[in-house]
């Protein structure tokens, strides 16, 4: 049954046991659209089954995919080479992921595509990949600068040499690289892809990107730090093996520190590829945290470590945050206003800066929260950690972790987490 909200009991133990950590999000979504546009059959082990992965399945199938489930983490693809005009707009819910990809790739299709999603996905900026792809000659638009998205393709990506602002996303630039490689084979050029100036959010995830391209057959060359230019070859089905997700795991290796416990996740903490993962080198220096920590690389575990920067010994300034503001809420003000409701001050906006005025002593304090998730997962997964050491913090709309990692709340009771009954 699904839950208005969660109320966290303190363990008052060391949190102890084996723990699984679902697939990537991130490199799902990728393989998953990889495998939708390779012609042949697919499957991918490993994988996450989650709100953002359901909607980018459907969104495939919709377009003429076939996509079978053989188990919880496995998914069997088979595609034609080639996506087909779907019969309504694709509906993606809040899955930044799947609707910046699909954006891109729909060009391949002869055929008119929207692309769009929830509430939430609406305020959410897709402006810049929209531009780049008008100035492939790709009929494409969003009037406000988020979602909807209308595409008007003509059965192919278009070649050519285009410039993309990253600023806000790396996810437009892994966008238009997966789209690529669907350019006409035989055209006058191959894809051309440069960054308009030298910023780019969370660059590792353009890595992740570029590994999942190669291995599905692409080739790409990278010109320089900020170019790369993508042959016209499609994509072939291959059997892709997809890693646990770096970022969820930074919720288990923080509850792992914060009560002085050992957590096991079947996987090296160095075994990761994602960005994500070196937050491990940050958390595992709790309570002495660095003074300054820099998100822009590994921006989804920032609300990981700021909610343990509660209870660190000195306070911590976060920069580098900017795009957090864009996410699937504004994850800057989310925190600080999840932090201030357990206590007035302990959080403080400096413009785009997140300060933690950390204070050990909260712990074993009784500080009644209700902490406001902004429907937004991270929130929900990050404010459970103050819940292990301070009485009656509660979450509102835990059901959101749902996103990204169904049996979070499982997981943690697992370990030795109880909650109080509540409707």
């Amino acid at each position: 049954m699904s839950k208005a909200k969660l109320t966290i009991i303190p363990p008052g133990k060391p949190l102890t046991g084996r723990a699984v950590v679902p697939g990537s999000k991130s490199i799902t979504n990728r393989a998953l659209l990889l495998a939708g546009l390779a012609k042949g059959t697919s499957r991918l082990t490993g994988a996450l089954k989650s709100d953002d992965t359901k909607y980018m399945a459907e969104a495939l199938r919709a377009m003429g995919v076939q996509i079978e489930e053989p188990d919880d983490t496995t998914f069997v693809v088979t595609g034609s080479g080639k996506l087909h005009q779907p019969k309504a707009p694709l509906f993606l819910g809040n899955a930044g992921t799947a609707t910046r990809f699909l954006a891109a790739a729909v060009a391949s299709v002869d055929g008119t595509v929207v692309v769009d999603g929830d509430e939430h996905m609406r305020k959410r900026p897709i402006g810049p990949l929209v531009a780049a792809l008008r100035s492939l000659g790709i009929d494409a638009e969003a009037p406000t600068g988020c979602p909807p998205v209308t595409v008007r393709g003509n059965g192919h990506f278009a070649s050519g040499r285009v410039e993309i602002d990253a600023g806000l996303s790396s996810q437009y630039v892994s966008a238009l690289l997966m789209a690529a490689p669907l350019a006409k084979q035989g055209a006058n050029a191959p894809v051309t892809i440069a960054l308009a100036g030298t910023d780019i959010g969370a660059r590792g995830y353009v890595d992740l990107t570029l590994a999942a391209m190669e291995a599905f057959g692409a080739k790409v060359e990278q010109l320089d730090a900020a170019t790369w230019r993508v042959e016209p070859t499609g994509y072939t089905a291959t059997d892709f093996v997809i890693e646990p997700d770096a970022s969820a795991a930074t919720y288990l290796w923080a509850a792992e520190v914060l009560s002085g416990g050992k957590i096991d996740l079947g996987v090296a903490n160095d075994a990761f590829t994602q960005p994500d993962a070196k937050a491990y080198e940050t958390i595992v220096k709790f309570p002495h945290l660095p003074a300054e920590i820099d998100g822009s690389q590994m921006q989804d575990a920032i609300p990981t470590i700021a909610v343990l920067a509660a209870f660190n010994e000195t306070p911590v300034r976060f920069v580098g945050l900017a795009n957090l503001r864009v996410k699937e809420c504004d994850r800057i003000r989310a925190l600080s206003t999840g932090l201030n409701n357990i206590r007035e001050g302990l959080a403080v906006e400096e413009g785009d800066d997140l300060i933690v005025h950390s204070d050990p002593a909260l712990a074993g304090q009784a500080l009644p929260a209700d902490i406001d998730t902004f429907a937004d997962h991270r929130i929900a997964m990050s404010f459970a950690l103050a819940g292990l050491k301070i009485d009656d913090v509660t979450i509102l709309d835990p059901d959101c972790v749902g996103k990204t990692f169904p049996a979070y709340w499982r997981t943690l009771a697992g370990l030795g987490v109880a909650y109080k009954d509540e409707a």
